[in-house]
C-alpha cells in the first residue's frame, strides 16, 4: 500500500517560498542536495500540484552549470513516476501522467495500487488532500531562514498532528516528522 507525504523545505517563520521579487529560500548545499536526491530515489512516484509541477519541470533540460549533484537529481527526478494534479494544464511532460478531475477517487486508487511512499508536492495541493484525509505524514524541513511573507506550508487552517521524529538533515535542515493526530 502507498503512503502519502507530504514534505518541503520550509523557512522558520513557515513560508516555502517568499513573493516574487522579495527574499527566497536559498538552494540546498551539497549536502543537503544529496540527502534529497537519496530521498526521491527511494519515492515510489510524486503526485505534483501544477505550480510545483511547473517549476521542477526545470529538471527536465540539462543546463552547463550543474555540478555532479544537480546532474544526478535530474537523472533521478526524470526517471521517477509523477502525477500531476491540474485542471488547466493540457499536457504534461515524459514519464508523468495529468489528473485532471475526481483528484480523491484518483488518489485513493493511488494508495492501493501503488507500494511505497509517494511525494505529495505543493501547498495547494496538501491542503486538498489533508481536507480529504488523505495525507499518511508531513515532512517539515525547517532551514534557518526567515522570508517574513510568501507562500506557507499550510494552505489553510493546519491540521490537527502528532510528532513522531526529527532529524538534522544536510547542512543546515531540521526534519520534523508529523502524522495525523
Amino acid at each position: 500500500m502507498g503512503k502519502l507525504v507530504f514534505g518541503m523545505m520550509q523557512s522558520l517563520d513557515g513560508y516555502v517560498a517568499g513573493f516574487p521579487g522579495g527574499p527566497q529560500l536559498p538552494p540546498p548545499g551539497v549536502a543537503l542536495h544529496r540527502y534529497f536526491n537519496d530521498h526521491v530515489r527511494a519515492l515510489a512516484g510524486s503526485l505534483y500540484g501544477r505550480r510545483i509541477y511547473e517549476v521542477m519541470r526545470y529538471w527536465d533540460e540539462d543546463r552547463p552549470e550543474w555540478g555532479a549533484v544537480e546532474r544526478d537529481f535530474a537523472a533521478v527526478w526524470r526517471a521517477q513516476p509523477k502525477w500531476v494534479a491540474s485542471r488547466s494544464l493540457k499536457a504534461v511532460g515524459a514519464n508523468a501522467i495529468l489528473i485532471a478531475d475526481n483528484l480523491e477517487a484518483f488518489a485513493r486508487r493511488l494508495k492501493e495500487e501503488v507500494d511505497g511512499e509517494i511525494d505529495v508536492a505543493g501547498p495547494d495541493l496538501a491542503g486538498c488532500l489533508s481536507d480529504l484525509g488523505l495525507i499518511d505524514e508531513y515532512h517539515l524541513y525547517l532551514r534557518p531562514f526567515v522570508l517574513g511573507a510568501g507562500k506557507p506550508y499550510f494552505a489553510g487552517a493546519r491540521p490537527p498532528l502528532r510528532h513522531v521524529a526529527s532529524e538534522t538533515v544536510g547542512e543546515d535542515a531540521v526534519r520534523l516528522t508529523y502524522v495525523p493526530a
